[in-house]
């Protein structure tokens, strides 16, 4: 997992990441709030989503080549409060090439994984300062 810590508060993490999305004209799939949902059956959770978007005319050739990779597709990004702050995360798509029938299709790849990665940095940086440091996992 890549790991990038953010400038700014929880819900501005997960307002800034939304606008980076939509900028981008990509399609936001669905906003998995697992808090609300542990809220929901009475247990308590620290505050965590996950967003999962993407664009069909990247992803749709993958399917094409290898319909399993439909598991880790639309790509996705989990913003989470932990003691520490707040912090964005993602898998690095071009490790999908070693688990699917996909390698020839790495330019798409990379192309994902340029895209997590400024999408991550827009969301973690506070407005008008630096952007978040990253670490991998």
């Amino acid at each position: 997992m890549i790991r990038r810590q953010s400038e700014s508060g929880y819900l501005e993490t997960v307002a800034s990441l939304v606008a980076a999305i939509e900028r981008r004209s990509l399609t936001l799939f669905a906003r998995i709030d697992h808090a609300a949902g542990a809220r929901d059956v009475g247990m308590e959770l620290a505050d965590e989503q996950v967003l999962v978007f993407g664009n069909a005319r990247s992803g749709t050739p993958l399917m094409q080549s290898d319909p399993h990779v439909g598991l880790d597709l639309p790509l996705r990004i989990l913003i989470s409060r932990e003691l520490d702050g707040v912090w964005i995360g993602y898998h690095d798509p071009r490790e999908l090439s070693d688990t699917y029938g996909i390698r020839r299709h790495q330019p798409i790849l990379e192309n994902m994984a340029g895209l997590l990665d400024e999408l991550a940095s827009e969301a973690a940086a506070r407005p008008g300062g630096p952007r978040g440091q990253s670490e991998s996992l």
